[in-house]
């Protein structure tokens, strides 16, 4: 993907001159149904995350960005042990300029292969509370738990009823996100973007999150969208295997750089 085509996708799903008029897609969250107010809604998604945020599992995120009639997609697929703070994952753009990262987390540090600047058999090394979002609804380096955080945050849920995920029979919660989640950890010249995007409005931005959860509380499935004036973004994560063992192989020190910073479509 061209690099001016890229920034003016993230312009576009930032919608800084959009006007309230051609804000939403008129989806809204539904009214709770008698059986299951708001409150227990809300405690449902976050007890499924809080116990995700103590175990581990597999993860694949699709993400879509879609702005002036051109659609891009991304994979990022890995496995993480939340309880431990480590994982690994791969990210793939096809057609990209650079279209795959290896990314390893481990000891607090986020390690990247694949970034721009680096070298092909070096791995570059941030320290993990420091990475940043660059786009909308994308986690700082791609940062599963970060997904998490936000789906945990999610305000004026409601319960859409049950349907089938990967074979599993979950509960589908519906909410929104406030714009203090949804620009928590971006990078400081995009939260001003999206600062002028709110004002522009006169509202938050319409950002939707919603949550599958299974028979026995897990959390098997989220997915965050966007839609304004003909631009859109969304992150769907599945999650599997969940309670399966994570492996994770830490790159040497003598094969690492340390980066201050990392930027790019595929780093988020």
């Amino acid at each position: 993907m061209p690099r001016p085509l890229v920034l003016a996708v993230a312009a576009a799903l930032l919608c800084v001159g959009c006007s309230a008029a051609h804000a939403g897609n008129g989806d809204k969250p539904a009214a709770a149904s008698p059986s299951e107010s708001s409150s227990d809604s809300r405690s449902a998604v976050r007890a499924a995350v809080a116990a995700l945020r103590e175990d581990s599992a597999g993860f694949r995120q699709e993400i879509e960005l879609e702005g002036e009639s051109e659609v891009y997609g991304l994979t990022v697929t890995g496995g993480f042990d939340f309880a431990a703070d480590k994982g690994h994952l791969a990210v793939d753009l096809p057609g990209g300029a650079i279209d795959h990262s290896d990314q390893v987390f481990a000891n607090g540090k986020i390690y990247i292969n694949g970034a721009q600047g680096v070298g092909e058999d070096a791995w570059g090394v941030m320290p993990r509370d420091k990475a940043e979002a660059h786009y909308l609804l994308r986690p700082p380096l791609n940062d599963p738990e970060h997904v998490l955080q936000q789906i945990a945050a999610m305000r004026k849920i409601s319960r859409e009823g049950e349907e089938n995920v990967q074979g599993v029979r979950a509960v589908h919660y519906r909410g929104i996100l406030d714009h203090r989640i949804v620009t928590r950890r971006m990078a400081p010249d995009v939260r001003t973007r999206m600062n002028q995007a709110r004002d522009a409005l006169g509202s938050d931005l319409p950002v939707f999150a919603d949550a599958w959860v299974d028979g026995r509380g897990r959390l098997v499935q989220t997915r965050m969208s966007v839609n304004m004036s003909r631009t859109r973004a969304t992150l769907t994560m599945t999650l599997a295997d969940i309670g399966e063992p994570v492996r994770v192989t830490v790159p040497r020190a003598a094969d690492t750089v340390p980066l201050t910073k990392v930027g790019g479509i595929l780093n988020g």
